[in-house]
């Protein structure tokens, strides 16, 4: 125990909690904890003492946990002391971050006790070894007369250059082929003439071997499957460390297998031999060894899990996507049959009443699908900002107009406070709008019938500021440092009243920080109100610029055009076509792409609105078809689709279509859409003698 009570690790966290509870998890190791509450209080501790392993907190107030990082390892002692971060949020650009910063390691919190133990466990262990390797090479200088302390140094030095350049090494990727070829190449010639990275395949019974050999030009590393390729004395060895029987080594055998382990268990084997009549793997060679496949297991365990997080990201992309498509399309025919209601019946109080909630309803529901395929763009860095300089006022009057009938609807009071001169800001003027429209929702949402809400616009020392308060429900002191969290909402009551996933707050921060800005949230507790302030780099007026102009409007008269419609969903097609025909279009309908690309050619539509996912022939199909016929080759191609990613719109376009609306589309903007197409110059369609 003597030796585990001189193992030194730090733990560094601002909360008190949390590091007492990481000292509870980590107690029963032996090991001497030393804490840390602060970046600048962890560097003076790497200062005066030596640790196996450091613990990091990434959110730290001052200081944070990437410039604690980078400070620990320009210092040349603690140079490769290897770091685990602790996080809430690691997504791919943080981890990547962390990594560029030395990292060897994420642990997502809060920590699962086994995995936090079983990880610190490891490092200790490696740090043991690599202690164990300069102690073995001083005694060999003390005791090998036949060897000066020059050669015995150097050699020391080799190995822990050795090992340092195998933490370098192995830490530099996440791809579980490359960490395998790296772990194997690394230990020829150094360790042995030839070494085995041995993956077994769960579902084949396979082995993946990586094999790297040295040979006259140099070591060479190759590839394959089954224990074949191996050499005949290896596979019965390895057999017996994959089943966790794995053989005391031989410091006088000239081959040695060791496991490569996860959670206590072997997933993989590092075998390594030696020429015949070579000398064996002597106590020093065996313990560098085992901190080779030590580290290589933690590389590779780390590749799978980065792997398994990669296409699980994936898996919920595409499910989001596909959700998106399914929500929407019930979402079209239910806006088209209110709309027909409104035209039908423009002046009953209690018929006016029902649409207005089905309408707001619908727009509940719309806004909360566009925000779960937000928050999945924003965390695979799909957002792109169309940056120009914005009169913040302009931003401001339409996220009102957005977020105002929410407000009207609750009851409550709204003030707007504008400065009297303009406030400049280079950003994406409907990001930004969306922003502040989600803190307008947000208190809304969390704010009684009658209650107060005020919006400001100011400048303060170079910044543009803006603030949303309201007199709602407040948020309690736990809750103030995990609103911006995804999915977090600060009433967890079964009632669900206030609605929402917990998004919106995180889209906030996020598209904040893309502006290179700030988001603070701030309340005296539950039943006190709260107070969201955002504050972004204001720059000088521009010189002959306008603020951000309304978006167009089209006030041409309709003309009525002949619209073929084609949708599978049949209470969609007939409600928009109801709706197109009460304002004086022609319209034909079809429910599958075959029928579709047939009742085109003989009634020769000015346009076709277009659903992609059809039976029989997508849209896409049905779309270049139309353009690939005669008589359809000049239609104007709307797709009106569920599927709103910007993969989608691009398909669309070289697919042939002039434009692209997402399910469910507001009637205002396509029949302003249809009165543009009517208004367009035209050249007359050839015709096509039968």
């Amino acid at each position: 125990m003597a030796d585990a009570e001189m193992t030194n690790i730090l733990v560094v966290d601002d909360l008190n909690e949390k590091l007492l509870a990481y000292r509870s998890v980590l107690d029963d190791l032996g090991l001497n904890v030393v804490t840390a509450r602060s970046g600048e209080e962890a560097l003076g501790h790497v200062l005066r003492a030596e640790f196996a392993v450091i613990l990091l907190d990434v959110q730290m107030p001052g200081m944070d946990g990437f410039e604690t990082a980078a400070m620990i390892r320009r210092r040349r002692k603690s140079a490769h002391t290897p770091i685990i971060f602790l996080t809430a949020f690691a997504d791919e650009v943080r981890v990547a971050e962390g990594y560029a910063h030395g990292a060897v390691d994420y642990i997502s919190t809060p920590a699962v006790p086994e995995i936090l133990r079983a990880k610190v466990r490891v490092f200790v262990d490696l740090y043991r070894m690599t202690q164990q390797v300069r102690r073995q090479a001083e005694e060999r200088i003390v005791l090998a007369e036949e060897r000066s302390r020059r050669e015995a140094a150097e050699e020391a030095n080799h190995r822990l250059a050795f090992l340092a350049k195998v933490g370098a090494v192995l830490g530099q990727s996440l791809d579980a082929a490359v960490t395998a070829r790296d772990a194997a190449g690394l230990s020829v010639p150094t360790l042995a003439g030839l070494a085995a990275v041995v993956i077994p395949q769960q579902r084949q019974g396979e082995w993946n071997v990586t094999l790297a050999r040295e040979g006259p030009d140099g070591t060479t590393v190759e590839e394959g499957i089954g224990r074949e390729v191996l050499p005949p004395d290896l596979p019965g060895l390895i057999d017996r460390v994959l089943a966790g029987d794995a053989p005391v080594p031989d410091p006088d055998a000239d081959v040695v297998v060791l496991p490569l382990r996860a959670r206590g268990r072997p997933f993989g084997a590092l075998a390594l031999a030696r020429a015949p009549g070579a000398r064996g793997f002597g106590g020093a060679d065996l313990t560098v060894a085992e901190a080779l496949a030590s580290r290589a297991a933690i590389a590779l365990e780390n590749a799978r899990l980065y792997q398994d997080v990669e296409e699980a990201d994936r898996q919920k992309n595409e499910f989001l996507s596909m959700l998106a498509h399914e929500l929407r399309n019930p979402l079209a025919p239910l806006q088209n049959a209110a709309e027909v209601i409104r035209l039908k019946v423009p002046n009953h109080p209690q018929v006016t009443w029902a649409r207005e909630v089905i309408d707001r309803q619908l727009k509940h529901m719309v806004r909360l699908v566009d925000d779960l395929l937000d928050v999945s763009r924003i965390t695979r860095g799909k957002i792109r900002l169309k940056i120009e300089v914005v009169n913040l006022a302009d931003v401001v009057a339409h996220a009102v107009e957005a977020g105002r009938p929410l407000i009207d609807g609750a009851g409550q009071q709204f003030d707007l406070v504008l400065p009297p001169d303009p406030v400049w800001v280079n950003g994406d003027p409907a990001r930004l709008a969306q922003v502040i429209t989600n803190l307008l929702n947000n208190a809304a949402k969390y704010t009684e019938r009658g209650g107060h809400i005020r919006l400001s616009l100011g400048r303060d020392d170079g910044s543009a500021v803006v603030r949303v308060r309201d007199t709602g429900i407040g948020i309690p002191p736990d809750m103030l440092g995990a609103v911006f969290d995804l999915f977090t909402q600060v009433d967890r009551s079964l009632d669900r009243s206030q609605g929402g996933l917990g998004i919106g707050l995180t889209l906030v921060h996020r598209l904040v920080t893309m502006h290179a800005g700030t988001v603070t949230a701030h309340s005296d507790g539950p039943g006190q109100g709260s107070e969201f302030v955002i504050q972004l780099p204001a720059v000088p007026a521009p010189v002959g610029r306008p603020g951000m102009a309304d978006g167009p409007v089209c006030r041409t008269s309709p003309t009525s055009l002949s619209i073929l419609l084609v949708d599978d969903n049949v209470d969609g097609a007939e409600s928009l076509a109801a709706l197109l025909r009460l304002v004086g279009h022609d319209v034909r309908l079809a429910h599958d792409g075959p029928v579709a690309v047939d009742a085109a050619v003989g009634f020769r539509p000015d346009t076709v609105i277009l659903d992609i996912g059809l039976p029989g022939m997508n849209g896409y199909d049905v779309a270049r078809r139309l353009r690939a016929t005669p008589e359809t080759a000049a239609a104007v191609l709307i797709a009106v689709t569920g599927y709103g990613r910007d993969e989608d719109r691009r398909q669309a376009h070289e697919a042939g279509f002039d434009h692209h609306l997402v399910k469910p589309v507001e009637f205002v903007t396509l029949r302003q859409l249809l009165a543009t197409v009517a208004a367009s110059a035209r050249a007359p369609r050839a015709t096509v003698e039968s």
